[in-house]
């Protein structure tokens, strides 16, 4: 499962909450809206809905038949990780460090408690390009994710992507996702309200946004992009007090990652036009996070 981060993080002046002239976005009110699933997929099926090449979960999320779509994030497909996985430096890559909470922009992610999933125990632990970038690169070359994120290259690209956000001001947390202590997926859990998506729907302070792949296709096509987007949205919502949504923008061509979102208790709330695609806006809300 993949989902393409084809906004690019800005480290520069924070986004406004005016999208551009043209842009079709939920009203301001759109946090109520509820789109029926057969509409939805009428609606897909107008835009000629296609499932991501080679990956059977989905932003990056993935279905459960493992397309990319069912964490509203992108899953990778063809490259596994070894159970266990060690970094080059020896260290566990289970093992994270963090600031206080509220001491940092997300709220020390590397801090979040494990969250429990019907896979195993589930974390997110921040990149450290000394121990991770093997790993990363790997994953970024598959074909099947390459095709969405765009990073097939050396070392070198990879590292550019992840450095980018580790040398910011922290808007954005590059994130290993740990199940079971193996490695498997990547996580970036950035401010959306701070992030250029803000110009393209009406950001709320402090809404968090997900971008997801899954690195091995053993973890495709069986519902773990899903259960790790689910998982990671009530991880924000637990750690963030602010946060009031969770927030994910799968192309809107790829009906297995909204279908994905869908079941991980995101809603549909709008189309909207980012630089490379055209998306579906996915919401978790926190006042619904117990009903869908």
């Amino acid at each position: 499962m993949s989902i393409h981060p084809d906004h690019r993080h800005d480290a520069g002046t924070p986004a406004t909450d005016h999208p551009p002239s043209g842009t079709t976005v939920a009203p301001t009110g759109d946090d109520t809206l509820d789109l029926r699933v057969a509409d939805l997929v009428a609606l897909l099926a107008r835009r000629g809905a296609r499932t991501e090449a080679g990956t059977g979960t989905g932003t990056r999320t993935e279905s459960e038949a493992g397309s990319a779509a069912d964490t509203g994030t992108r899953t990778e497909a063809g490259t596994g990780t070894a159970a266990g996985t060690r970094t080059e430096a020896g260290t566990p890559v289970g093992t994270s460090t963090g600031t206080a909470p509220g001491t940092d922009l997300l709220d020390a992610v590397g801090s979040w408690a494990p969250a429990a999933t019907r896979f195993g125990d589930f974390r997110l632990v921040p990149v450290r390009p000394e121990r991770d970038l093997p790993l990363l690169t790997r994953w970024m070359n598959d074909p099947a994710v390459a095709a969405f994120w765009e990073l097939a290259g050396p070392d070198t690209v990879t590292a550019d992507h992840v450095g980018a956000q580790l040398e910011g001001d922290g808007r954005s947390v590059p994130c290993l996702g740990v199940l079971d202590s193996t490695p498997m997926s990547y996580f970036e859990i950035y401010r959306a309200d701070l992030d250029p998506l803000a110009r393209a729907y009406p950001a709320l302070p402090h809404d968090t946004g997900v971008h997801l792949l899954l690195g091995g296709a053993a973890d495709r096509g069986r519902g773990v992009g899903t259960a790790l987007l689910r998982a990671v949205a009530d991880l924000v919502l637990d750690h963030r007090p602010r946060c009031t949504r969770v927030v994910a923008e799968p192309d809107i061509r790829n009906a297995p990652s909204v279908s994905a979102f869908l079941s991980a208790g995101f809603r549909y709330a709008a189309e909207i036009d980012l630089p490379d695609k055209r998306a579906a806006l996915m919401i978790r809300d926190r006042s619904l996070r117990h009903v869908l």
